[in-house]
């Protein structure tokens, strides 16, 4: 791994594509320690990464083992910036600050916005579920399609308590109708 120069607040790197045991990502690249250990003494892991200074996305370090920490890539990510195993990647690292660590689909923001029980049972679950629930609508391509996820997932919160059964949210998700 290379070292390249750090900025105030962003730090950058090159590392190297590696294969995954994890199924969900399939691919990471390591963090210098150096560099991880800014990002992981307090509570949130949670950081906004750029790679080839061509693609950001916000993720979350990941503890390996001792004293290794990677940051997940996925496959279509991957296949965006013409990754192989083994390449160099140059990465720049910036704490996360936004509210929810993924980005507030505006469909859902609207949803909650009009429906404050809905709001409160979606503030009262963990940031991880929130961070789930927002990958659920957000992944959507059309706002329609947004709109109906949103409208589901608020709907699933309050008809559980505000608990998340992601069997039941799945089942309604494919058939929104039920």
């Amino acid at each position: 791994m290379k070292k390249r120069t750090p900025t105030k607040d962003l730090f950058r790197f090159t590392s190297m594509l590696e294969r995954s045991s994890n199924k969900l990502w399939g691919s990471h690249f390591r963090v210098p320690n150096h560099i991880a250990k800014r990002f992981t003494d307090g509570y949130s892991h949670r950081v906004v990464c750029t790679l080839n200074d061509s693609v950001t996305y916000q993720c979350a370090l990941r503890a390996q083992r001792d004293d290794v920490f990677v940051i997940p890539v996925n496959k279509k990510l991957r296949d965006t910036l013409g990754l192989a195993f083994g390449m160099e990647v140059d990465v720049s690292l910036r704490k996360d600050e936004s509210e929810y660590g993924l980005p507030l689909p505006e469909e859902l923001h609207e949803l909650l916005q009009q429906d404050p029980v809905g709001k409160r049972m979606f503030h009262a679950l963990t940031r991880g579920k929130q961070r789930t629930l927002l990958y659920i609508v957000g992944s959507a391509k059309s706002s329609e399609k947004r709109i109906t996820r949103a409208i589901a997932v608020v709907g699933h919160l309050k008809s559980n308590g505000g608990k998340i059964n992601y069997k039941q949210l799945n089942a309604l998700l494919k058939n929104p109708r039920r």
